[in-house]
């Protein structure tokens, strides 16, 4: 592996920019709407953005300085003057229309009406609701911190929620909200975005007890050039490991298995064990390796 280096100091802005966007993603998007001293309404997307904090709850967003003239944009400005944000959550449905708002309109142009998206009013703070997101924030600014003050530099808004409103239509019936109903979109580098439930998979949590660790798996089985990172990290999410008693009554008691792992060399037996491991079938796996 051939690694490149990157000082950022001795990089243009503007290429160090595109390449952290270009490394870190996909990056939720925070579509944040904003009235000025004027009660101008004013609706622009920042995907330097995430919940940090439950409770309270708190959201942060970062709009950057411009890198081309070191001008604050209408948001950063408006967000400093009433200290009130609604940030709304892009699903595939606004996609398109969320990024035609981040156009850079003139002051007191409203990207609500230039995007067709619906000015829904607030009920605790004076900015509008985008009435088609299926997720709203109404949030009071807590405080604004700036990270610098050349182009580039971003300004952390750091915001509380005050009230949420969801669209029952995304609901599960836990009464959470359903990871595909909701069908979030995020930024990538460039001009590319990624559709959250076109490539969701489940990742279980590490157990409650502990698990015995990539570290305690048998040589063979680490060193295995069968077997990928995530493969052993499933491996290693166990609390214990199959004793081969229990693994070959195990296969005995499996006709499928057993006949399939007769007379095979380690290869061909790792080989057989990543099938289940990739359907998430680690008790199975672990007793295919355990066994033999």
């Amino acid at each position: 592996m051939i690694m490149i280096k990157i000082d950022p100091k001795e990089v243009a802005v503007g290429r160090l920019h595109g390449l952290l966007l270009g490394a870190i993603g996909p990056r939720p998007i925070a579509f944040a709407s904003t009235i000025d001293e004027n009660g101008e309404a004013n609706l622009s997307p920042f995907s330097f953005f995430n919940v940090f904090s439950a409770n309270p709850p708190i959201l942060i967003f970062s709009p950057a300085r411009r890198v081309r003239n070191n001008t604050t944009k209408h948001t950063l400005d408006n967000a400093n003057a009433t200290k009130e944000v609604v940030i709304n959550i892009v699903n595939y449905d606004i996609v398109q229309q969320m990024s035609l708002s981040s156009t850079e309109y003139p002051k007191g142009v409203n990207e609500f009406i230039k995007s067709g998206l619906t000015m829904v009013p607030s009920e605790k703070v004076s900015p509008y609701r985008v009435g088609e997101s299926p997720v709203q924030f109404e949030c009071k600014v807590n405080e604004i911190v700036a990270l610098g003050k050349e182009g580039g530099a971003g300004n952390l808004v750091i915001c509380e929620v005050l009230l949420m409103h969801i669209n029952e239509e995304v609901m599960d019936s836990n009464g959470g909200i359903d990871q595909h109903k909701i069908d979030q979109v995020a930024r990538m580098g460039g001009n590319w975005y990624t559709r959250a439930n076109q490539a969701m998979f489940e990742v279980p949590k590490p157990l409650s007890t502990i698990g015995v660790g990539v570290d305690s798996l048998p040589a063979e089985i680490k060193q295995s050039s069968i077997f990928t990172g995530n493969d052993l990290g499933k491996l290693g999410n166990v609390s214990v490991i199959p004793e081969k008693s229990d693994a070959i009554e195990f296969v005995n008691n499996h006709s499928d298995i057993k006949d399939k792992i007769r007379e095979v060399n380690q290869i061909e037996i790792h080989k057989f064990a990543k099938q289940y491991l990739d359907q998430d079938d680690i008790d199975t796996a672990w007793n295919i390796l355990a066994a033999k």
